[in-house]
């Protein structure tokens, strides 16, 4: 089975109050480059959703080898960062994993172990959730929902796709709340920075 990883880093970091979340540092690098990095680590085929090809994160990414792909209705939300990404995927790819780029503590490892189980489980999703079973990122789409995510509109990501998944979704933890840990504002950054220090 086939999968590809596609991080999503086209949104506004509207609260980041002039800063850009996916451009703060994480282990010398910016957190988007952190997150690809770990991502290219588990998967060969990767895709990352940007502004534009000139923006500061697409520069941010370097030589990274990924597959970088514009999204020039960036501002409608998450929505229209799932629908270009996907649409981009070569057609031999079998299911899509779904990382979004603000995300600094998911693993090579938990995105690798989330494409093994996925491969032997019979669910058309497979969702990471918090060590408490809260549900979270990343999310694992089978080809067949592909329509399903390029029809997506707003900024409510897929949580639709997925709660239509029904019977056909499972879950799987990851330690502690990183599977639920996203960094929005300055205040959530200086929290994670006191947590890991």
């Amino acid at each position: 089975m086939k999968v590809a990883i596609l991080v999503l880093a086209s949104g506004a970091s509207t609260r980041m109050r002039g800063a850009d979340k996916l451009l703060e540092d994480v282990d010398g690098r910016p957190c988007l480059a952190h997150v690809v990095r770990r991502a290219a680590q588990a998967c060969p085929t990767v895709y990352v959703t940007v502004p534009s090809l000139d923006h500061p994160r697409a520069q941010a990414i370097g030589d990274i080898d990924v597959n970088v792909t514009q999204v020039p209705d960036a501002s409608e939300g998450m929505a229209a960062s799932i629908r270009t990404g996907v649409a981009a995927l070569p057609v031999a790819i079998d299911a899509v994993m779904i990382v979004p780029a603000d995300m600094p503590d998911i693993t090579g490892e938990d995105m690798a172990q989330m494409i093994a189980i996925f491969g032997v489980a019979k669910a058309k999703v497979l969702q990471a959730t918090s060590a408490k079973m809260q549900p979270g990122h990343p999310v694992i789409f089978a080809r067949s929902l592909f329509d399903a995510l390029r029809s997506l509109e707003g900024d409510n990501g897929a949580k639709r796709v997925i709660e239509q998944a029904g019977k056909d979704m499972a879950r799987i933890p990851l330690d502690g709340d990183r599977a639920i840990l996203d960094l929005d504002t300055p205040e959530d950054w200086a929290r994670w920075r006191t947590r890991r220090s």
